[in-house]
């Protein structure tokens, strides 16, 4: 019978009462790790006591990313063994060290999961599985150097759940959070993630609440792949926005961020990962739509199955022209060069509106924008991104400032200094949260009516 749940938790707060108290109130689906290394001093008798025994038990070394001196093996296998007197129901043990003797008098209740960390650039999966060790589970961690790498380990996965392997292989890193939580649809067994209240104990570990929210543990071979393509994703509210209304379409979706640099990584990733629906962010909504033979700006690409091909929107455009309706006719100051920028222009010129466009690469004078006498302004920079960023073409604002009436925020990561400009000279804004909302909403109504079956 596996007793080992989907979601290992490795507990990694500050204080061991402060684990442990988290470590109650787990659901049935997830199981903390108790990780020696993390807390030495531990009474081991108490502490997995406290966990009701139903725990699994590690001591990392530092070679595999812990904390425990790789020049104490004899003191970390001491340990170990005074754990298993404590009876938890498992226990983690290196793929590549040989089990101990006295391991065997605890296998009536222990069962022992055998894991690997290997260095990046390396995958030999398929090769320790072929001359597995002793062992009731099994996981395999690698390294995500390219989004596309998370491909090489759906055909295992996949032969892993029809032999009936406990397995889990995923892989480090932001550009690896696929593989954690495709795990269970792939055919995983298992998953790690990290605690909701302290940051996580791996690069790419999420945390159980979000997971347990994109519903990662029920997911089966049938769920299809969207996502957010570019970099960087991970601050993205599209997960949480689309996979809310993917779970009340009922349909087979999941929503993710899928980092990466350029668009040639994002098109590799789309045909090896079968991705069905995409999102388009920096850097990619010109050079990846240019690959596939469109002409961008575009935000958004989706196709019913892998093996059909991609239509294509820019739902920025559509919310753009949906809030320009709401908003006072006239001309407009465009602050920006980039995708959102051109985009913005084109649809304000389309419906009759001149626009100057201001931007580092094309500096103009401030008494041109004065001259040009804007009634809205439109902030489609990068700057906001950060709260540390500053308001942007200051100087070239103030000039524009006796003829605004209104003033755009592309950005909705957090409140920008040019939102606090917008709101401080009492003129009306349309927030970023807004255009992203009017967008989104577009964007979920094609995935879910064009992607998958």
């Amino acid at each position: 019978m596996n007793t080992l749940p989907f979601y290992i938790v490795t507990l990694c707060q500050p204080s061991w009462e402060e684990a442990r108290a988290y470590a109650r109130v787990l659901p049935p689906e997830a199981m903390p790790e108790l990780r020696l290394d993390l807390f030495p001093g531990l009474d081991l008798e108490d502490a997995i006591r406290s966990l009701r025994r139903r725990c699994l038990v590690t001591c990392r070394r530092v070679s595999d990313g812990g904390r425990w001196p790789d020049e104490d093996e004899a003191g970390r296998q001491a340990l170990m063994q005074q754990a298993a007197e404590a009876k938890p129901t498992w226990m983690d043990w290196e793929w590549d060290i040989e089990l101990p003797d006295w391991i065997q008098e605890h296998r009536t209740q222990l069962r022992i999961l055998r894991s690997v960390h290997v260095a990046p650039g390396v995958f030999d999966l398929e090769e320790r599985l072929g001359q597995l060790p002793s062992g009731d589970a099994f996981k395999w961690v690698g390294h995500a150097g390219h989004l596309s790498d998370n491909a090489k380990l759906k055909p295992i996965l996949a032969w892993a759940r029809d032999h009936q392997l406990l397995l889990s292989a995923f892989l480090m890193g932001a550009k690896g959070i696929a593989s954690r939580c495709m795990q269970r649809a792939w055919g995983g067994s298992f998953t790690y993630a990290a605690p909701d209240d302290v940051p996580p104990a791996a690069p790419g570990q999420l945390p159980l609440g979000i997971m347990r929210s994109w519903r990662c543990h029920r997911l089966t071979s049938a769920f299809g792949l969207c996502g957010v393509l570019g970099s960087p994703v991970l601050h993205s509210r599209g997960p949480a926005f689309h996979n809310d209304r993917f779970q009340k379409a009922f349909k087979d979706l999941l929503y993710l961020p899928l980092e990466c640099d350029s668009a040639e990584e994002a098109l590799e990733a789309i045909e090896s990962m079968d991705i069905l629906g995409a999102s388009l962010t920096m850097p990619l909504k010109e050079t990846l739509p240019a690959l596939l033979g469109q002409e961008g700006p575009l935000n958004t690409l989706w196709r019913r199955f892998p093996d059909t091909p991609f239509q294509f929107a820019n739902t920025d455009a559509e919310a753009l022209e949906y809030s320009l309706l709401e908003l006072p006719k006239g001309p407009i100051l465009v602050l920006g060069n980039g995708g959102v920028a051109h985009a913005s222009k084109s649809v304000a010129e389309a419906m009759g509106r001149p626009c100057l466009t201001l931007s580092r690469r094309e500096p103009i004078d401030p008494r041109e924008v004065a001259d040009f006498q804007p009634v809205g302004v439109i902030q489609a920079t990068s700057l906001g991104m950060h709260p540390e960023d500053p308001l942007p073409f200051p100087e070239h604002l103030q000039a524009a400032l006796p003829t605004l009436r209104w003033g755009m925020e592309w950005i909705y990561k957090e409140e920008t200094a040019f939102a606090t400009w917008v709101r401080e000279g009492r003129l009306r804004l349309v927030e970023g949260s807004r255009l992203f909302e009017l967008q989104a909403l577009a964007q979920s109504k094609r995935f879910i009516e064009g992607c998958g079956g």
